[in-house]
């Protein structure tokens, strides 16, 4: 259960360039050899019969069906909307992704063809996927995705800001993006493959969540090292540390290289055993992903049937 008080001064921590690199220097070191021990243990646990279809249909409704090209058109969204809305049209029993996941100039497009849905829309904002623009142009982006309908914001933090050093920056950055978001809920993506080290994602993580955001995502899945259970599992104690320091809870997005049934539940494992299932809930834990619900809805038809249905069975994307 979150804490009744907070027992983090958040203030403090983030008032000076000083006190926030003192907070974030201040964390335990990551034993990189642990996690990835504990994170490959977990990922040998076997999920069989009534608890595997339960954690099938939990991991689609987790899903943000994405695109991110710059082959994308208004029919691609229309059919992607489509797809999140009725993964199986012929099984009504499936149940509905989290969310659309867009550029904003396609954010209008979800938004339309999700009306009546309770799908989210979700944007990326702030120069995705390198973030290499000036602040006024990433709140620019920030306040356009939000007019035109995202529900939930994906921004990159500045990682050549972060690497330097320059913390309050990127911790200032994080806080003006989230007050362009208005009613939106901001994931921060870290990009954990461009960070390098273990103690630089605890590190990244905290100072997001620090300055408010509501998700911590792993990447944009657009660089070689994306999301990795060693490197969710890392987050989910920082979400799951975060919550027990300040009372408030915040969510968790692995995203880019999860494919597969096997996968997803492998995470939904680490989720359970790590921050607890307070975070198996699409509120809290999301996949990033555009190939994975093709698998998990070939897994579904595998425990009704008895049969796997071929590729044909699912749409291609």
């Amino acid at each position: 259960m979150p804490s009744t008080a907070p027992v983090l001064p958040v203030a403090d921590v983030t008032a000076s360039d000083a006190a926030l690199r003192r907070f974030l220097h201040g964390l335990p070191g990551v034993d990189a050899v642990g996690l990835e021990a504990r994170a490959a243990a977990l990922g040998t646990r076997s999920i069989k019969t009534t608890a595997k279809a339960f954690a099938i249909d939990l991991a689609i409704s987790m899903i943000d069906l994405t695109t991110l090209e710059g082959a994308d058109t208004p029919g691609k969204v229309r059919s992607l909307c489509a797809k999140g809305a009725a993964p199986d049209p012929g099984d009504p029993s499936v149940p509905r992704v989290a969310a659309i996941c867009v550029y904003s100039d396609m954010a209008r497009v979800a938004k339309e063809a999700l009306r009546g849905t309770g799908i989210a829309v979700a944007s990326v904002a702030t120069a995705f996927p390198a973030g290499r623009a000036a602040r006024s142009v990433k709140l620019a982006d920030t306040r356009e995705a939000v007019a035109a309908g995202a529900d939930e914001v994906d921004m990159v933090i500045d990682r050549g800001a972060f690497l330097s050093g320059r913390y309050l920056q990127v911790f200032e950055e994080i806080v003006a993006v989230k007050e362009a978001c208005g009613p939106a809920h901001l994931k921060v993506i870290l990009e954990n493959g461009e960070l390098a080290t273990y103690d630089a994602i605890r590190r990244a993580s905290w100072l997001a969540m620090l300055a408010g955001a509501d998700f911590i995502k792993t990447s944009t899945g657009k660089v070689g090292v994306n999301a990795t259970p060693a490197n969710t599992l890392l987050m989910l104690e920082a979400v799951r540390d975060f919550r027990a320091a300040t009372g408030r809870q915040v969510g968790v997005k692995p995203a880019g290289g999860i494919r597969t049934s096997k996968d997803a539940l492998k995470y939904l494992v680490l989720v359970n055993e790590t921050a607890g299932d307070d975070w198996l809930d699409p509120a809290w834990f999301r996949f990033g992903a555009s190939s994975l619900l093709n698998d998990l809805l070939m897994q579904r038809q595998k425990l009704a049937t008895g049969r796997y249905s071929g590729p044909d069975y699912v749409t291609v994307d």
